[in-house]
């Protein structure tokens, strides 16, 4: 995105739409009149601040992405579509719907590791950092993610160089272990939080036994992860249920 400088009128009134508050005023041409700008550095091409419509002026305008700045509309811009998955967006179709597709099999979980939010958004460089860490664990990254996409080696977790500079709003990185492994993966990612510029959340995905009990959640506890109150649990109301093989 963009703002022209000679409509702008310097109203701030974009300021508050801006995602990740890349957008400020500076004095037009060294003169004393305000102008917005946008931080090109900042940007995640999200598109909020031109869909909002707020400018009297119409001085936000959308310019043609190339890579690899294209990645961060794709990842950030809701309306946006990933070429790989053919979904908007992060374009995951996200392992909560595991009630219908089965993919997160008994004895084993489901791991969604999300940097970056909106406010403060994440490098592809953090990404990066994480992905390598759970990949020594022996994860495995599931192949439907645009994350997964963007590794030039799935066994490392090695995401392509010329895009780790590039920012987005939030990543999500989806992989799957054996259940018995968890509590390492877990631990891996503690030790790893640290090291990133950024924050993230995790979401951790199961089979839920007969008596309604969650394997995953004691887990986390050990480890010294403290879970949300408020779970998702999908339990498939009108689609019927995926089977165990």
């Amino acid at each position: 995105m963009q703002i022209d400088k000679e409509k702008c009128t310097g109203c701030e009134a974009c300021h508050p739409y801006c995602t990740v508050g890349a957008i400020h005023s500076v004095k037009k041409d060294g003169g004393e009149d305000l102008v917005s700008v946008i931080d090109q550095d900042e940007c995640v091409e999200c598109g909020v601040c031109h869909r909002a419509n707020i400018c009297p002026t119409d001085a936000i305008y959308p310019v043609e992405l190339k890579w690899p700045r294209s990645l961060r509309g794709v990842f950030s811009d809701p309306l946006t579509v990933h070429k790989d998955t053919g979904i908007a967006g992060r374009g995951t179709e996200e392992m909560k719907t595991n009630d219908v597709t089965g993919r997160i099999r008994r004895g084993h979980a489901g791991v969604a590791i999300e940097l970056g939010r909106p406010g403060i958004g994440t490098r592809f460089r953090d990404v990066d950092i994480m992905a390598q860490a759970v990949a020594k664990v022996g994860v495995v990254f599931e192949p439907k993610n645009p994350v997964t996409f963007l590794m030039v080696d799935k066994s490392t977790g090695k995401i392509r160089e010329d895009i780790l500079n590039e920012k987005a709003l939030s990543a999500i990185i989806e992989c799957g272990i054996e259940m018995d492994k968890l509590e390492n993966l877990l631990s891996v990612i503690k030790a790893t939080a640290p090291k990133l510029n950024t924050v993230f959340s995790l979401d951790l995905i199961c089979k839920m036994g007969e008596k309604g009990e969650m394997e995953t959640l004691p887990i986390a506890q050990k480890v010294g992860f403290t879970p949300r109150p408020n779970t998702k649990n999908n339990i498939g109301f009108g689609r019927p249920l995926a089977k165990e093989e």
